[in-house]
C-alpha cells in the first residue's frame, strides 16, 4: 500500500459527526470540504456522545474522505462539572500528543470544543512550527463572567483571559461569528489581516421548506396536525434563557389549538421539563434533540421559531438557531437584547418579531398576534427569511469563504497538496 505523502491538515474537536452537537457538525463540514478539495484531513474527536454519553462511536472511520479517529475516556457528558472537567483534561492531553506526532503536519484547525483546546494545540504548533486556525464559537471567560459563575477579578478569569490572548496572538486565522464577537476579540490581540467575521451556516441539505399544512410525519407523530405550533429547537441553557416564553405559555394553558414545542437538550432542559410538569401544561411538548436527518421534518413542523439570546450574551455566543428557521422558510420570535445580531436582522428585514427578556405581557400579546396573523403574511415573512439566507448566508457561500481562507493561511505545502 502506497503511503499518503500529502501534508496533513489536523482538525481537533471533542464533538464530531455523527454526534448532533452543532460545533461538531460545522467542523465536519469544513473537514469534508477540505478533503473534497484534495487535502489529507485527519480529525481527532471524543469516542462518546457530547450530550448522550451512552452513544459510543467507532474508534476509527473514514467519513467522505476524512480520516476520523476517536479518543477514549475523553467525554463523560455535561451533567456534572467534575466529570466534564476530567473528560476535557484527558481529551486535551491526548490531543496534545497527537498534534506532536501526526506525520507530515502542515496546519491545525480547532474551535471551542472543548473551550481550552487551543492552548495545547498552539503549544504543539509552536513545537511543530506550523500555523493554526481558530474558529471562535463562543467566548470565555466572557460567558462564565456573564453567567455569574466567576468574577472578572478572579484568578480563573485572569488565567482564561491570558489563554485567550495567547491563542489569538498565535493563530494565523481567527473566525468570529458576528460583529459583536469581533468587537470583543479585537482589543485582546492584533488581528489585522487575520480576522474573518462570518456567521455559521445552516445545514440546508437536511432542511426543506414546506407549508405547515403539507404532510409531515413529525406533525402527525406528535399530534400537531391542525395546530398552530411555536417551537424552540436547540440548546437549552442560561445563555439562551426561555423563562419569558415559559411564563407566557401559562396564558394559553387552555388553548387546544396552540402547541409549544421545546426540542433539544442542554443544562436547562430539565428546568423546562419541571416547569411543564409543575404547571400541568397539556399543550407544551418537550422532546430531545432530533437526528440530523430528521430536521427536515421537525423544523418545518413549526409555524414560528423562537430564537433566544441572553441579555449579557451579545458577542459571547451566537444565536445560530435563526438560520435553521430561515432555511425552512419560517418567521422568528426573538427573545433578547438590542442591539444584537438577530435584532440587526429583524431591523433590516421583515422576518419576525422582537420581545425583551422579562416582558411576559409583551410575549403573550406577541403570541396572540402571531396566532391571528393571516397565513399569507406569515408565509411572506418566511419567504423573505429564506431568500435572505439563500442570497447571503447559504452553506455553499459561507463554507467556500472559510475554506478559501483556511487554505490561504495553512502554508504553501498544504495548498500544493490540493488537486
Amino acid at each position: 500500500m502506497t503511503r499518503d505523502a500529502r501534508p496533513t491538515l489536523l482538525i481537533v474537536s471533542q464533538t464530531f459527526l455523527p454526534d448532533p452537537a452543532s460545533v461538531g457538525q460545522h467542523m465536519a463540514d469544513v473537514a469534508i470540504e477540505m478533503a473534497r478539495r484534495g487535502h489529507r484531513v485527519r480529525v481527532y474527536a471524543a469516542n462518546r456522545g457530547y450530550e448522550n454519553t451512552s452513544l459510543k462511536y467507532l474508534s476509527r472511520e473514514n467519513i467522505q474522505g476524512v480520516d476520523v479517529r476517536r479518543l477514549p475516556l475523553s467525554s463523560f457528558g455535561k451533567k456534572r462539572i467534575l466529570t466534564r472537567l476530567v473528560g476535557t483534561v484527558i481529551f486535551m492531553a491526548q490531543a496534545f500528543l497527537v498534534a506532536l506526532f501526526t506525520p507530515n503536519l502542515e496546519g491545525i484547525f480547532f474551535s471551542t470544543s472543548p473551550p481550552l483546546i487551543g492552548i495545547v494545540l498552539c503549544i504543539a504548533a509552536i513545537i511543530r512550527r506550523v500555523p493554526v486556525a481558530y474558529w471562535a464559537m463562543d467566548l470565555n471567560p466572557d460567558q462564565l463572567i456573564a453567567m455569574g459563575k466567576i468574577k472578572s477579578t478572579s484568578l480563573a478569569a485572569k488565567v482564561l483571559e491570558s489563554v485567550n490572548r495567547f491563542i489569538l496572538r498565535r493563530s494565523a486565522l481567527v473566525i468570529a461569528l458576528d460583529r459583536f464577537m469581533a468587537d470583543r476579540l479585537r482589543p485582546r490581540a492584533s488581528l489585522d489581516g487575520k480576522l474573518l467575521v462570518m456567521p455559521p451556516w445552516p445545514h440546508e441539505e437536511n432542511l426543506e421548506a414546506a407549508a405547515t399544512d403539507a404532510p409531515n410525519p413529525f406533525r402527525e407523530k406528535h399530534g400537531l396536525t391542525g395546530k398552530f405550533v411555536i417551537m424552540y429547537s436547540g440548546n437549552h441553557s442560561a445563555a439562551n434563557p426561555l423563562d419569558t416564553l415559559m411564563q407566557a405559555t401559562l396564558a394559553f394553558k387552555d388553548d387546544a389549538d396552540l402547541k409549544f414545542l421545546f426540542v433539544g437538550g442542554g443544562t436547562d432542559k430539565k428546568k423546562v421539563e419541571k416547569f411543564v410538569a409543575d404547571h400541568q401544561l397539556p399543550n407544551v411538548i418537550c422532546l430531545p434533540y432530533q437526528p440530523l436527518a430528521d430536521l427536515k421534518y421537525s423544523l418545518p413542523a413549526a409555524d414560528v421559531h423562537v430564537v433566544s439570546l441572553g441579555q449579557e450574551m451579545v458577542g459571547i455566543v451566537h444565536p445560530c438557531k435563526i438560520y435553521g428557521a430561515m432555511a425552512v422558510g419560517r418567521p422568528v420570535l426573538f427573545l433578547g437584547p438590542e442591539p444584537s445580531h438577530v435584532a440587526d436582522i429583524l431591523q433590516q428585514h421583515d422576518i419576525g418579531w422582537h420581545i425583551a427578556h422579562g416582558d411576559v405581557d409583551g410575549a403573550v400579546q406577541a403570541i396572540r398576534t402571531l396566532k391571528t396573523t393571516p397565513r399569507e403574511e406569515l408565509v411572506a415573512k418566511g419567504n423573505r427569511a429564506q431568500s435572505l439566507l439563500t442570497e447571503q448566508l447559504s452553506q455553499n457561500k459561507l463554507q467556500k469563504i472559510l475554506c478559501d481562507r483556511l487554505e490561504a493561511v495553512l502554508g504553501p505545502k498544504l495548498s500544493k497538496g490540493s488537486t
